[in-house]
């Protein structure tokens, strides 16, 4: 694979007086009776990737709408890149650059006149938006492909082209809604080095995901978002260390077997799911000891992750 494109990016600045690219104090969003967004708090600093965490319905794309002027919030206040929201919505979209959840190139455009027609909604001059639209190709390795019309491209080729669409109007804040979904391990990494990319030459990037170790990878700070409400808050290393132990082992065995072998040991915790036990620990390697004395048990044992994090604090039950 060839090294990132060097690609000349603007260094997103501090936008407000606090220092932060998005503000929130006690926003609130209700559609009738039922409220979706329960008066949260955001602080979105300038140059990183911020990472919105829950499951279906928590209320992440309803934020990012808000966020984008595309939603009047309920109540509480809301300032995007120094402005008022939703009142300088229009401004704050000139400077915001948006991979939607789903792609909506239009398929009866080439690759490269996607991005012009784009690039002609911020009335950019013609031969700036030409050698952009060349760095942006590089830069997402589609550059072979700019004049091959869309419906000839493959998923992950679009979410790519996407991707560079929305750095048509060199931005201050990309927001991405859950970018990679649906990619294969081999796009997916692909892009998360693209972001990271964009990272390092100061833009920030405000994430939607349901991979955890995407948000592990790419957030700098994150926070996990359940009913509307902020449950939690803080770096992938912070939100581990604080609600899960630093060990996990993953054991197959007939139920009844692992609390009897482990019935006299201490520190750890026991979860089932299904034909799966999951042990959580501190201190692993004794525990380990004895399942490799159990005939007929299989396990496997990792550091803890994200995802674990992210099933403690909102569960493993199914969200419609």
């Amino acid at each position: 694979m060839r090294a990132p494109a060097s690609l000349s990016l603007p260094i997103a600045a501090p936008s407000s007086a606090t220092g932060v690219v998005v503000q929130a104090r006690a926003l609130r969003k209700r559609y009738g009776e039922r409220e979706v967004v329960c008066g949260i708090d955001l602080d979105v600093p300038p140059g990183g990737c911020f990472g919105l965490l829950g499951p279906n319905g928590a209320g992440k794309t309803t934020t990012l709408r808000m966020i984008l002027g595309q939603s009047p919030f309920s109540g509480g206040s809301l300032t995007v890149l120094g402005q008022p929201m939703p009142a300088a919505a229009r401004a704050v979209r000139a400077r915001i650059g948006v991979v939607p959840q789903l792609d909506n190139l239009d398929p009866d455009f080439t690759v490269r006149e996607n991005l012009e027609v784009y690039a002609s909604f911020f009335g950019l001059r013609a031969q700036a938006v030409r050698t952009r639209i060349d760095e942006l190709l590089e830069l997402v390795e589609l550059e072979d492909r700019a004049d091959t019309p869309i419906r000839q491209l493959s998923g992950g080729m679009k979410r790519r082209l996407s991707i560079a669409r929305a750095l048509i109007n060199e931005p201050d804040l990309v927001i991405l809604d859950e970018p990679t979904t649906g990619l294969d391990p081999q796009v997916r990494h692909l892009i998360w080095q693209r972001l990271r990319t964009l990272k390092s030459k100061g833009t920030t990037l405000l994430l939607t995901t349901h991979y955890m170790e995407e948000a592990e990878r790419l957030c700098d700070a994150l926070v996990v978002i359940d009913a509307g409400r902020i449950i939690s808050t803080g770096s992938p290393r912070q939100l581990i260390r604080a609600h899960v132990e630093s060990d996990v082992i993953e054991i197959h065995a007939a139920p009844g077997v692992i609390e009897s072998a482990l019935a006299d040991a201490d520190n750890y915790r026991l979860e089932r799911l299904g034909e799966i036990t999951y042990c959580y620990t501190n201190a692993a390697a004794p525990l380990v000891t004895r399942l490799e004395k159990l005939a007929h048990v299989t396990y496997t044992h990792r550091p803890a992750s994200l995802e674990d994090v992210f099933l403690k604090l909102t569960g493993r039950e199914l969200r419609d």
